[in-house]
Formats: C-alpha cells, sequence, structure tokens
C-alpha cells in the first residue's frame, strides 16, 4: 500500500541519502561504530522518518513541524559528514554533498507551500 509521503520527491531523495550513508559509514574504522557513524546513520534515518511523520498528520501545520524536525537532522547530517572528511573517514563527498543540497532545496519548497495553506 502506497502512502501519501512516497510520492514526496522530498522523501524518495531522503531514502537515497540514507542508502548513501549506510554504504560510507561501513567503511569506518571499527572503534566508531558506536559514536561517529552511530550518529551519522541515525540524523540520516531521521529525515526520512519525520518527512513520512509529518505527511500522516492531520494538516500543514503539523506536517510543517516535523519538516523542520527534519531538515535539522540534515543540517546535523551535513556537520557530521564535514567532520568525517576532516577526519579522513570520507574521501569524496561531493555526491552526498549534492544530494543535501537538493533534498535543502526540496525542503524549502515543500515548506513555502504549506506555509501558504497555514496562512489561509
Amino acid at each position: 500500500m502506497r502512502r501519501k509521503h512516497h510520492d514526496l520527491r522530498l522523501w524518495q531523495e531522503s531514502m537515497i541519502l540514507v542508502r548513501e550513508i549506510y554504504e560510507a559509514t561501513e567503511k569506518f574504522p571499527r572503534d566508531e561504530v558506536y559514536s561517529l557513524t552511530n550518529q551519522m546513520r541515525r540524523a540520516a534515518i531521521s529525515v526520512p522518518s519525520n518527512i513520512a511523520e509529518g505527511a500522516g498528520r492531520m494538516g500543514p501545520k503539523e506536517f510543517l513541524q516535523f519538516l523542520s524536525i527534519a531538515r535539522g537532522s540534515l543540517s546535523e547530517l551535513d556537520t557530521q559528514i564535514i567532520l568525517a572528511k576532516d577526519l579522513g573517514y570520507l574521501n569524496d563527498t561531493r555526491n552526498i554533498q549534492n544530494r543535501i543540497e537538493r533534498i535543502f532545496s526540496l525542503f524549502g519548497g515543500l515548506m513555502n507551500s504549506l506555509k501558504g495553506k497555514v496562512a489561509n
């Protein structure tokens, strides 16, 4: 059964990002498994999870609240990717960072659309 959030490009791109983060963190040192690896995976998972939860709520105001949380998790992940690169755990982060930029842009569009519905 398809849910409302399955059709959102924002959710679809976020799901791809989760898979990319899992693949990227597989190569991290073992001593990072309970720290940076875990933090990055949790932040990545939080993005589509909060999009889905918000889409399942009753109205645009609640959806906006969950989108805001998801966008915060994306910002957290962005910081963690920079840190992982600085620590030498990731070499080329361009693809992941480009996807994050696309997702931020999609957040902006959807949130602006919902703000118009809340104002009316």
